[in-house]
């Protein structure tokens, strides 16, 4: 048996931090206050409600996720975050239309309770929205400070002993990394110069960071994914891990493709598209906030088909990605997908799908497991880049050199091998031959 990784125990109260207080955000506060309070199960999390086989299948050693790793209790967690806007997070959800009114009245009073920091905000990197609940400085650097007593300040008055930050506000326009995101140095004379490649979900990151916060980004932004906050955290030994949440259409798409690929099935085509009518609907309506999704969403085949291996079956698919904001769904977003196969003799199939999901109500079990397994990393020693996490994104960051994994399954081994390890238990491969006579 492996050596069991020393892990600190999850005692103390825990500082979940959210930039970005919209429908996400508040529809997970909500459901972790309902999951106390007894009023809902915790579906959809893998962290409550999923289990880790140990050992043989004839050992019928199957724990929740929970008793195999110090995993921290719901009942110590405190919320905190920023937003654009002034609402409290029990008006904020009334407005997301995510919850019924007659569940979020019996949460009023914790829900009132957490109310917003002033945000840090550029219209120049998310077009579609504006505020007064904002946060003015003389520089980048001057923000970041900010951001870093908000941070102080809010663990002291929650009596927090450590912190996660998840990255749940808009989604930003597209950038590309420059020279000012090439190292820390360089990233923090551009944070004085006020540097405009410097968006401001790097300004939380940077401070999450500086504080020994981990940080994790649940939106496509160019954010912590560049080499400055890379070298942070290693040097201040924090984890890191993103990007973009993995929900609705790209959930399907790497369960779906995985399979074509598994039986060496074709494809000439996937054509894509969605509407949504939230405030990330809204955003996404501007052209360079969807450049930056429309990156995140496209590069997810490429990886799991690997055409240059399987040119016959992969070498000249079309994929096409659009996304309409289509207000009177509100958060109730729906995907089409339309997939043109082959199969044996090059015969052509068709396969259809359409997901009419909830975004919010798929996001908010991911962000949870996010951020509690953040800690639990963070509690192992764990620094830097956290690729076994990959099963929650969409664009998982991973090692320079690397190609990230997107196949889902290949994803959930990783996350599961990675707790035995931490628990100090056997690998598991699934070669199976000890059941035949052949180990």
């Amino acid at each position: 048996m492996k050596t069991k990784r020393s892990i600190e125990p999850a005692s103390g109260r825990l500082a979940l931090l959210l930039p970005g207080m919209g429908a996400v955000a508040t529809t997970l506060i909500a459901g972790v206050e309902a999951i106390r309070r007894g009023l809902a199960k915790p579906i959809g999390s893998v962290t409550q409600l999923g289990r880790v086989r140990l050992g043989k299948r004839t050992e019928g050693r199957s724990p929740l996720v929970r008793e195999l790793v110090p995993i921290a209790a719901l009942e110590d967690v405190r919320f905190g975050g920023w937003d654009l806007f002034p609402e409290s997070a029990f008006e904020s959800a009334l407005h997301a239309k995510v919850l019924e009114p007659s569940l979020l009245e019996k949460l009023k009073e914790p829900l009132s309770s957490v109310k917003p920091m002033p945000a840090v905000f550029s219209s120049a990197h998310v077009k579609r929205l504006s505020g007064t609940h904002v946060k003015q400085a003389r520089s980048k650097l001057e923000l970041g400070e900010m951001l870093r007593e908000d941070i102080r300040r809010f663990m002291k008055a929650e009596g927090c002993s450590r912190g996660v930050m998840l990255w749940c506000a808009s989604t930003e326009v597209y950038l590309e990394p420059s020279a000012v995101h090439g190292d820390l140095a360089s990233f923090e004379k551009g944070l004085a110069e006020s540097d405009p490649a410097i968006a401001p979900s790097m300004l939380y990151a940077w401070a999450a960071l500086k504080e020994g916060i981990p940080f994790a980004n649940g939106a496509p932004n160019l954010t912590a994914d560049i080499p400055a906050l890379e070298q942070l955290a290693r040097s201040t030994g924090v984890p890191l891990a993103g990007k973009d949440f993995k929900t609705g259409q790209t959930l399907m798409k790497t369960t779906i493709a995985p399979m074509l690929k598994a039986r060496m099935l074709g494809l000439e085509g996937w054509f894509s598209t969605n509407i949504l009518g939230n405030r990330d609907g809204e955003v996404l309506d501007d052209p360079g906030s969807f450049k930056t999704k429309e990156v995140s969403k496209l590069s997810v085949l490429e990886h799991i088909l690997q055409p240059p291996l399987y040119p016959d079956l992969y070498g000249h698919f079309d994929h096409k990605v659009t996304i309409h904001y289509y207000p009177p769904r509100a958060d109730n977003k729906e995907g089409w997908d339309a997939i043109d196969i082959m199969g044996w003799l090059g015969y052509p199939m068709q396969i259809k799908v359409n997901f009419q999901c909830r975004d919010s109500i798929l996001a908010a079990p991911v962000a949870l497991d996010i951020m509690l397994f953040m800690d639990l990393a963070a509690r192992a020693g764990m620094r830097g880049i956290q690729e076994w996490l990959s099963f929650f994104f969409k664009s998982p960051m991973h090692a320079e050199g690397l190609y990230p994994e997107h196949d889902l399954f290949i994803q959930q081994s990783k996350l599961k091998n990675t707790l035995r390890h931490l628990a100090g238990e056997e690998l598991i491969t699934h070669l199976g031959l000890e059941y035949y006579g052949e180990s």
